[in-house]
This record gives C-alpha cells, structure tokens and sequence, in this order.
C-alpha cells in the first residue's frame, strides 16, 4: 500500500478509517506506515481508505507470493 504524493492533498481520509496503517506527515500529507505492507486482519480498512480517498493517491498492490 502506498499513497501518491502527487495526488495526496491532505484531506487524511485514509488516516481516519485506517490509523494503523497511516500516518501525516509535518505538512499534514498521508503516507504509509513502515513499507506499506498490509496484514490480512487490515486488508478491509485498507480498502476502505483506498475507497474514500477523493483524490485517489492511496493504493493498494496485490503482491503475489515468491514462487521460490
């Protein structure tokens, strides 16, 4: 998970619904908490951050396991 610097306008939408995997930063920006990795307990509020970002900076990647 990751939010999109470029996009991010600080309205903090994500950070409201999912505190445990945003945090602001000086400017009042979100961003993701730790390398933005997301554990199956949070997956629902994550999607809910991504769903009530108005400006779609927050996103989630499916990463697919190692097959090694």
């Amino acid at each position: 998970m990751r939010v999109d610097p470029e996009r991010c306008q600080g309205h903090c939408r994500c950070i409201a619904v999912a505190e445990d995997l945003f945090e602001a930063d000086d400017l009042g920006y979100a961003h993701a908490i730790g390398d933005g990795s997301v554990r199956p307990d949070q997956l629902e509020r994550a999607q809910l951050a991504v769903n009530n970002c108005p400006e779609y900076a927050v996103v989630l990647e499916r990463v697919a396991p190692d097959d090694a």
